[in-house]
Parts: structure tokens; sequence; C-alpha cells
């Protein structure tokens, strides 16, 4: 089990061996300096704390500057920290950084990020309602309709789907294929879409629910 944390920085095609165009997102994967270490000793389980990206100090807070100070990082805080479970206890030091490298062509990964944001959306835009008639003078067009009872139980049950706020929430997009990794430039292409806008921070893990290929030696 290992993981990244990167950057969107878009969508483009690529070709594949057969001539066939592949739509791919790149992302910008590191590099990413350990800033703390958990054992199972110690902690009671095995993970690395990572940072990514640069910003000022004067925008961060005393307790967080004093947390990455002995990775070197006290004059060029992080903008993000992420922490990353590990099968066993992590065999690297703090300060040391990981990269696009850690990952190889044709491996699989899941990748977390936050949706675009769309605002208030009715119903039909939200989840996809008909709505009603558009002529014949029908006053129904994208409303919900009815959203209760007159009688028992008097009230809007919860979990009713109506219009509200749409977007901005955690999704993980699972098995996504590694199409292509560029180390010295910390690039990754990554097939298919992933959660998020351009230039929005996301985290790249092996895949959980993908087996890796068994060889016909080991059968």
């Amino acid at each position: 089990m290992k993981g990244i944390i990167g950057k969107k920085l878009g969508m483009t095609q690529v070709y594949d061996s057969t001539g066939a165009i592949q739509p791919v997102t790149v992302i910008e994967a590191g590099p990413c300096t350990v800033l703390a270490l958990r054992t199972v000793k110690k902690d009671g389980y095995s993970a690395v704390q990572l940072g990514f990206g640069k910003r000022k100090a004067k925008n961060v807070s005393k307790a967080v500057l004093g947390h990455v100070a002995a990775a070197g990082l006290k004059d060029t805080p992080p903008t993000q920290i992420s922490e990353f479970r590990l099968a066993a206890d992590p065999e690297m030091a703090i300060g040391d950084q990981l990269t696009a490298a850690i990952f190889a062509e044709n491996e699989f990964v899941d990748i977390s990020g936050v949706t675009k944001g769309k605002g208030f959306q009715g119903v039909v835009r939200r989840y996809g309602f008909k709505g009603g008639p558009a002529t014949h003078g029908s006053g129904f067009h994208r409303r919900p309709g009815s959203i209760g009872m007159k009688a028992a139980p008097g009230r809007v049950l919860k979990g009713k789907r109506m219009g509200g706020r749409m977007g901005g929430d955690q999704r993980t997009t699972q098995n996504l294929k590694v199409v292509k990794v560029r180390a010295d430039e910390n690039l990754l292409l990554v097939l298919g879409a992933v959660p998020g806008p351009n230039g929005g921070t996301v985290m790249v893990r092996s895949a959980l629910k993908k087996k890796p290929a068994v060889s016909a030696t080991t059968k």
C-alpha cells in the first residue's frame, strides 16, 4: 500500500500501442516530503505523513511550523498535509521525498478529491427528476411536486430529495490505470477522469480492490 499527494492539472489524450486514443488525466504527483512516521509499536498503526506544495511561513500557525521543522520545511511549509496508512511500518526517514516514481505504468490506483461545486441546484439538475410538461398551459415544469403528507406524519421526512447545494463532496474513483509515469516531471497520466477541478488537490493511493495479476509460473 502506497500513496502520494498531487494536483490535478487537466485532461488530454494519448495514443496506445495500437494507435487508439486514450483520454487521460494529468496529475502532478509530488514531490512530497515525509513529515512524520507512525509505527505499530509507538502509535498502534503504520502510516506515513506527507506534505505537498509550498506556502509562506507567515500564513501558517506556529504549531504547523514547529511540526514541519524536523523535515526542514520551517521556511517553506507545505500547503497540504495528509497521512497514508501502510501495510507495514515505514522504512523511510523524516525529510525524505516521495515522487511519482513510486508508481509504475499499468498499475492501478484509487484517486480521492473534492468534486466541483455546483452551488444551489433544483431537483431536475441535482437528482435527475423528469419534471412536468413544457407546454399546454402547465404550471409544473421543474418543480419537485409533493414533498409530504397533510395528515400523519404531517411533516417532511428526513432524507427527502429536494433542491440544495450540489457538489463540493469528497469522492474516490477506484481502479484507474496508470498509463504513463513521467518521473523527471513528477507527472502521472491516469486513464479516465478523476474528481475535482483543475488545480484541485488529490490523493493517489494503490488500488484497494484491484487484485494484482497472477503470472503463469505462480498458478
